[in-house]
């Protein structure tokens, strides 16, 4: 079962260039006996926003591996972040200038890619609550 406090391990493996920004979140929120995760979930965001802009997707594959294994084997805390956590902030167009969003899905697995319909069927309005696609 994968947990919050050892969520991140997987993706520093995974995508070594977030390393920086992940060591400056722990700094910033060390004292805290648990740190917002989901802010770092949003630099995650972030950071493969601006990896796919640049074409360095290279690590997407094991990086995405990752999410789903979130999904799949996470505590609840753990699936919930990686859906409202880093999924939503993905689909974020205010956090894309020159990309979009659908460009991820070729890199989402199974169970992934189901939580990332439930967040679009959300924010179309087609429910009310985020929920997996069935």
């Amino acid at each position: 079962m994968i947990t919050h406090a050892d969520m991140f391990a997987p993706i520093l493996e995974a995508d070594p260039t977030f390393e920086g920004t992940w060591r400056a979140f722990s700094d910033k929120w060390r004292d805290q006996l648990e740190p917002p995760l989901y802010l770092a979930l949003n630099a995650l965001a972030r950071h493969l926003i601006a990896q796919l802009a640049a074409g360095n997707t290279a690590s997407f594959d094991t990086v995405f591996e990752v999410v789903e294994r979130w999904h799949v084997e996470g505590d609840d805390y753990v699936r919930e972040a990686a859906t409202v956590g880093l999924l939503e902030d993905l689909q974020d167009m205010k956090l894309h200038a020159s990309t979009n969003p659908t460009a991820f899905r070729p890199w989402l697995r199974q169970e992934s890619l189901l939580w990332w319909q439930g967040v679009e069927d959300f924010w179309a309005g087609r429910t009310a609550l985020i929920t997996k696609r069935a």
